[in-house]
């Protein structure tokens, strides 16, 4: 299924180079528009360069799996998944100082809450975000709706998204009743699922399949336990005798590690710095149309702490868990 799917075909790319070529060509495209449109006084230093939409990337990306965790009723992880992705795909090809984060992330959160039949209402949803007045919460629902579209075009109109979770799970049952070495496979769940919410915070969703990453989840958690399943993937996953196979399988693991083991939280000094210049930005050359879309972004809602000890402030404030 996942083969044959426009994830596979149109989402998972070669390398983080091209990536990260894509997402410099998005700065660049932004920065361009404005230096050619003959504005008086822009300099280019008045932009964000990559590594400081990056950080900013990053914090917003976080701010994400923060609401949808404490998203009340509890949000199913196929649901978290699909919005994390959602916002990681829609910035490989935008550049945030263009389509300000923070109304971009919570209309993937709603789009995906539809796309895998979360039931809520529209009113449910915003709900979630503890705003002064209902007239606030009503504010940001109009938002949402009028960016959902964009999104939906920026996504190419592919909105089914493979998560690793059901493979996981598939691979967990696998362990159960074809692999009696193993003795508690379930004792294997709770490092996977940090492997796996960790990786959603990288590139690995747009380089691996999804089954791939389920698979480095459970041998990550092996690992950490002392556990050599070597057997399995050579035995019950007939690996055997594709040394070939089994090398590009090992390679493709490596690299999903290293991935992990580079990301860092940005922290929280750099963030406040790059969210006023984002913030300059987007006053300055936002068009009117934009203006309008983002007014509830300046009506001062203070969050509550953060979970996460390098960041002081958020942008919403959401429910307790």
């Amino acid at each position: 299924m996942f083969h044959n799917s426009s994830h596979m075909k149109f989402w998972i790319f070669k390398s983080e180079d091209e990536l990260e070529h894509m997402r410099y060509t998005a700065n660049q495209k932004f920065r361009n528009k404005i230096l050619d449109s003959g504005r008086p006084g822009v300099t280019d230093s008045m932009f964000l360069g990559r590594g400081e939409e990056d950080v900013l990337f990053r914090h917003y990306e976080r701010r994400v799996l923060d609401f949808c965790n404490a998203f009340k009723p509890v949000m199913p992880k196929s649901v978290v998944g699909t919005a994390v992705m959602y916002f990681r795909r829609f910035y490989l090809n935008n550049s945030i100082m263009e389509y300000h984060p923070r109304i971009i992330m919570l209309t993937c959160a709603y789009l995906s809450c539809k796309v895998d039949e979360f039931n809520v209402s529209s009113s449910q949803f915003v709900g979630n975000l503890l705003q002064e007045s209902q007239a606030g919460q009503e504010r940001v629902l109009e938002q949402i709706l009028e960016y959902e579209l964009l999104l939906i075009q920026q996504l190419n109109f592919h909105l089914v998204v493979h998560n690793p979770y059901r493979p996981m799970e598939g691979l967990l049952i696998d362990l159960k009743t074809r692999y009696p070495a193993l003795e508690n496979p379930e004792s294997l769940r709770k490092s996977a699922d940090d492997f796996l919410t960790q990786a959603a915070m990288t590139d690995a969703g747009l380089l691996f399949p999804p089954s791939q990453i389920a698979l480095t989840a459970i041998l990550y958690s092996a690992s950490r336990a002392g556990l050599n399943m070597e057997s399995y993937l050579t035995e019950c996953l007939g690996l055997k005798g594709d040394k070939e196979t089994l090398s590009k399988m090992y390679d493709s693991m490596r690299r999903m590690k290293t991935l992990l083991k580079k990301y860092d939280f940005p922290k929280a000094e750099e963030v406040n710095v790059y969210k006023q210049k984002l913030e300059r930005i987007h006053s300055e050359f936002a068009t009117s149309s934009n203006k309008r879309k983002r007014g509830y972004e300046e009506d001062g809602h203070v969050a509550k702490e953060l979970r996460l000890a390098e960041e002081v402030r958020q942008d919403f404030t959401f429910r307790q868990t």
